[in-house]
Order: C-alpha cells, then structure tokens, then sequence
C-alpha cells in the first residue's frame, strides 16, 4: 500500500536481520545547482520487526514528532546529563544516594532510553534485592529522570510512575539485625589500640557518627583544642551537629590531627578513602583480627547502646548521633546544648 504524500514511508532491507523494515521519513529536498538533480533528505526514525510495528512507529511519530537523535541516547547518557545539571546543587552524601541507585540499575545502562517500558523498570525493582528504604531512593532516581527525558523531549511517556515498590514494604531481603560491639570485642579492640586502624574503630565506636561522616570529616572542621568535630554535610538535617570527642579516643583523634592532611582519617598516601577501599583494606582485616563479624554501622549502635546504659539523656544522645526524625518537639525547642555538656555525656561511656 503507497503511503500519502508526506506521510513518511516503512520498507523491507535486504539480508537476515532482526529488525529488517526501516521507518523514515523525508524531512526536504538538495538541488544539485550543476546537475539541477534532487535528492532526498529524510530522518530515519527506527527499525522494526515487522511491516506493522514500522507503520505504528511512523504513525507515533507524525503524530507527535521529536528529536530523532535525542530519542536514541541511552539510560547511562540520560544519568549523565541529568547527574551533570543536578548535582551542582545537591550535598555530597545525596550524590552517593544517587551513585548508588544508579549502579542498581546496570541491566539498564546501555539500553535505549526511549524504548525502555515499564517491564525493564520494574524488573530492576524486582531482582536487584535492595531493602524498602533503598528501593524508595532508587525509584526516586527513576522519577527525576524521566522528568528530565520529558523535558528535553528525549521520551514521551513516563513509566517510572507505575513503578511498584509497595509490594516490597514489609520485606527486606538484604536485612541484617544491627549488633553492637559486646564487651569482650571492645575489649580485643582496645589490646591492638596501637593498631591505627583498630584506632579508627574505636573513633566510630566511641563517637557515635556514621562512617561515612568520619571519613569525609575534614581537619579544618575538626577542634581538637575544643574536644570536638562539626559534621557539616550529612544525608538528613540532623545530621549537621557538633561531636564531642571522649577522652577515651581523643589521644587518637590528636594523632590523626597532627598528620596535616586535608582529611582527617586518610590514606596511607595522604588522600580521602572511599567507604569501599576502607571497607575492604581496612575494616575487614580489623574484624579479622578481633575475630568478629561486625558492619560498620554497628559502631554506631554499640554507642548508642552504651550511653542508654549509663543513663544519658535521649535528648543529648540524639544531639550527638544526630538522629533523623527522632525527636519530640519540646527537644527540637530544648534550649542551647553547649559542647561541655555534650562531652559529659560522652564520657560516661
């Protein structure tokens, strides 16, 4: 059947191919000035499997046209313009939220973006075995870019909406129950306190703060004088709050101070450690060497769990920990918590 004047056309390539009907359209016409010849200038809209799917490609298309080039960028190009203009105006910890989510997101990344469906998004939701809390932030990811690709009409429908991660609410396949350091493990800890590395276990331990948070703690936020550290980025409002140092570990904290390195905890070489060169190089052969098992946010709990047994105000253990959401209005209100007090509290452990 000829196609009407205009309209655009489907035909069948040569060869064995999986999609062998090539949808196009004439987009105008170059005049050879000498020869006084047209040729033909069009715009190749896609491939098909078959005549039918190429005609319902040309329709989609005359009916609402788009950038042909634009429609062909992948997921990965999609996250990479998208991560360029948003990032600039976002903290740290969130670019790692969003790093993070996008890593989950692999199968996808050298997929078309435009001829993505809901079945491949949800497929990732369904197999790639992150927590409720973790799918939250990676279907988060999915919404921001699609609202990107809409914009720079780089797709036309977002799937991301219909996305489900409801069903995956009170299931958790990577949970692990937080478990404190107990006293025999502190104790091991505390025989290799030479060990710097072990030092820095013991930092977590008797700090309270997330590792992420003391290996991305700078000196020049660090007052060793003062006995304390500011953390100034952190993934809730919070989490943004003074540290007091015990004494316990701040002979620790003065060594790794009188370093002079940018960061305070830091590499061999003086340079910032990422969470998984730490994890792997470090905490692992740490853990090895106690004889235990313990994550890393297991630190964190182990002194929550020690200042809730010496009786410490929740208040002040919420200051120093830095909680989201947990506290009561009358201690969002509570009147100035000075550094003396929050190093009184420490100190009981």
């Amino acid at each position: 059947m000829k196609m009407a004047n205009g309209v655009g056309s489907v035909y069948k390539l040569s060869g064995n191919r999986r999609n062998p009907y090539i949808v196009r359209k004439t987009t105008g016409w170059d005049i050879n000035t000498k020869t006084g010849k047209r040729k033909q200038l069009y715009v190749t809209i896609g491939y098909a499997p078959t005549r039918a799917k190429g005609l319902e490609m040309l329709m989609d298309y005359n009916k609402n046209p788009y950038d042909v080039e634009a429609s062909k960028i992948t997921f990965a190009e999609v996250y990479e313009k998208w991560s360029a203009e948003k990032f600039p105006t976002i903290s740290e910890s969130n670019k790692k939220g969003y790093q993070a989510s996008y890593k989950s997101c692999e199968a996808l990344h050298n997929r078309i973006f435009k001829e993505l469906k809901l079945t491949d998004l949800q497929g990732i939701i369904d197999h790639c075995g992150k927590n409720y809390p973790t799918l939250r932030k990676l279907k988060v990811l999915l919404n921001q870019m699609y609202e990107y690709a809409m914009k720079y009409e780089i797709c036309t429908k977002d799937y991301s909406q219909y996305v489900d991660i409801l069903k995956f609410k009170d299931k958790n396949p990577n949970k692990t129950d937080r478990t404190p350091f107990n006293a025999d493990e502190i104790n091991a800890l505390w025989v290799q306190k030479d060990n710097i590395y072990a030092q820095i276990v013991l930092m977590l331990i008797y700090s309270g703060v997330r590792v992420s948070e003391l290996l991305d703690l700078k000196r020049e936020n660090v007052h060793i004088d003062e006995h304390y550290f500011e953390v100034v980025e952190s993934k809730t409002e919070s989490g943004i709050r003074i540290v007091p140092i015990a004494d316990k570990i701040y002979p620790f904290f003065k060594q790794w101070y009188e370093n002079g390195c940018e960061y305070l905890i830091h590499t061999s070489d003086g340079k910032h450690f990422s969470y998984r060169n730490y994890y792997d190089s470090y905490w692992s052969p740490v853990m090895e060497l106690i004889g235990c098992s313990h994550k890393p946010h297991d630190t964190r709990h182990t002194c929550i769990s020690m200042m809730t047994e010496k009786e410490v105000s929740p208040t002040l253990i919420k200051k120093i920990v830095g909680h989201s959401g947990a506290m009561s209005l009358t201690e969002k209100v509570y009147t100035h918590i000075n550094v003396q007090e929050l190093l009184k509290a420490i100190n009981k452990i």
